[in-house]
C-alpha cells in the first residue's frame, strides 16, 4: 500500500477575485508566499517522494513548504476550464443560457465549453498516480484533488461532496491494488514554523 497526499497551492489574485484559472499559469500572489512560508511538511511526511503540477502556483507552493525543488508532472496539471478560464464562476452562475453547473450536479462527464470533464481528468491523472512505487505528496490544485478524493470517497459529483478541499492541509489517500481508497488519517495540516 502507497500513501499520496495531495496539498493545495496557495493563493493567486485570480483565486482572490473569483476567477476560474484552471491551466493558466498565474503564480502565487504575495500574501500567499508570506502565509506559506509559516508552514512546513509534517516530520512524516518530509522524505516522501514530492511532485507538483506543471504551473508555477504548484511548483512555488511545493518549493516553500519543503525547502526542496518537486518534480513536476503533466498529469497533475489543473483541469482545462476551455472557454471560461479566466471568467468569474458567480457571473457565469448568473446566466443560465451558458450551462454552468455547481460541482453537486456535474456527473463524471460534465464538461465546460472546450474543457475537460471530470472522466477526462481521471483518464489523464489514474495512470500515473496508481503507478507510484512509494509515499508520495504532490501539490496541486482543487480540480485534481476532487477527482481522486472522488475516487477514494466514491463520490459521482452528484449531491453535496463529502470532502471540503481547504490549504495548508495534507489530503491523503491509499494507493493498493490499483484502487484508491480514503486513508486514516485522512487530513493533516502542515506544521506551523515557530
Amino acid at each position: 500500500m502507497i500513501r499520496f497526499a495531495m496539498i493545495r497551492h496557495g493563493h493567486t489574485d485570480w483565486n482572490r477575485a473569483g476567477r476560474i484559472q484552471g491551466r493558466t499559469d498565474i503564480p502565487l500572489d504575495d500574501a500567499a508566499r508570506e502565509i506559506l512560508k509559516a508552514y512546513r511538511l509534517p516530520k512524516s511526511w518530509r522524505d516522501a517522494d514530492l511532485y507538483s503540477s506543471p504551473l508555477k502556483r504548484a511548483q512555488e507552493t511545493a518549493e516553500i513548504v519543503s525547502g526542496r525543488a518537486p518534480q513536476t508532472v503533466d498529469p497533475l496539471i489543473e483541469m482545462d476550464w476551455g472557454k471560461w478560464e479566466g471568467l468569474k464562476g458567480v457571473d457565469l452562475k448568473a446566466n443560465p443560457k451558458n450551462g454552468f453547473r455547481d460541482i453537486e450536479y456535474w456527473g463524471w462527464d460534465y464538461r465546460p465549453p472546450e474543457g475537460e470533464s471530470p472522466a477526462d481528468v481521471w483518464a489523464r491523472l489514474s495512470p500515473w498516480l496508481l503507478s507510484l512505487k512509494n509515499d508520495s505528496i504532490a501539490v496541486c490544485h482543487i480540480g485534481t484533488m476532487r477527482m481522486v478524493l472522488a475516487k477514494a470517497h466514491g463520490w459521482d459529483f452528484l449531491g453535496p461532496a463529502p470532502f471540503a478541499v481547504k490549504r495548508n492541509r495534507l489530503f491523503i489517500v491509499e494507493l493498493d491494488a490499483g484502487e484508491v481508497r480514503v486513508a486514516t488519517p485522512d487530513i493533516v495540516r502542515l506544521e506551523a514554523i515557530d
